[in-house]
């Protein structure tokens, strides 16, 4: 889960909410320069944090405090094995968006460990597989896996709080065309991303957040409790086509 503190507490998203809001921001994408198997990839965007189930897992950090995903330590190869196979029920091409985002996480950690290599390896076995059965060139995955991470990457500047201040541009990632993107907000709150590359001049995207008014807890199952009782509310950017500035990004 993604944790921001609050003025009385924690606001905490949850990975499924910003695997959403990720699907969201695809979903605006300018429908000419599209990737391939569009709604396919916005499926997997939408679902590639499935395995997240914050209510059934230890998310206390060991000061008491509600534990972001940044703290995480450690990788469960059987079940991401088991989340892989999950997206197979939505099809070859949503499992194959899930694959290469789990190779791109954790191809920096290849040489660590056996286990961690082989499971690496399957995944390149198994994306070659799927692209032959599927017909799609390597190129076309690549593109619309680009995709996907830009989606991700955007999302999560939101949802982590990282809009820079003073109207100060912020790198997002390249897009699935290889262009740079920047991301920039405004005094009045609206938000832009420099070159523009959505459908509409303007649209509104948001992510549900709960709310915890408790600063520690004694234990994990105390959290949990907490978590499924917090109120919830919906935060919202209003993003909007503007004139590039020459601000350097952050």
């Amino acid at each position: 889960m993604i944790v921001n503190p609050a003025k009385d507490g924690w606001n905490v998203i949850y990975h499924r909410a910003h695997a959403l809001l990720a699907a969201q921001m695809g979903g605006q994408w300018r429908r000419k320069d599209a990737p391939p198997r569009l709604y396919e990839t916005i499926a997997a965007i939408s679902h590639h944090d499935d395995l997240e189930k914050e209510w059934e897992e230890q998310n206390l950090s060991d000061v008491g405090t509600p534990m972001d995903f940044t703290m995480n330590e450690g990788t469960d190869y059987t079940l991401l094995r088991k989340h892989l196979e999950g997206a197979l029920y939505r099809g070859r091409w949503v499992a194959l968006m899930n694959s290469m985002h789990q190779s791109r996480l954790g191809e920096s950690s290849r040489g660590e460990s056996a286990e961690g290599d082989a499971f690496l390896d399957e995944q390149l076995d198994n994306q070659k597989r799927w692209r032959k059965e599927l017909g799609i060139a390597k190129e076309d995955a690549e593109s619309a896996y680009d995709f996907m991470q830009w989606c991700d990457r955007l999302s999560l500047i939101l949802c982590q709080q990282q809009l820079p201040d003073d109207e100060r541009a912020l790198e997002i990632s390249k897009g699935p065309d290889g262009q740079r993107y920047d991301i920039r907000q405004f005094s009045d709150g609206t938000v832009t991303v420099e070159p523009w590359c959505f459908e509409d001049d303007t649209f509104v995207v948001n992510v549900e957040v709960s709310h915890l008014s408790q600063a520690k807890f004694d234990d994990n199952a105390s959290l949990t409790a907490a978590l499924k009782a917090a109120p919830r509310s919906l935060f919202e950017w209003n993003f909007v086509k503007s004139k590039e500035k020459s601000t350097t990004a952050r």
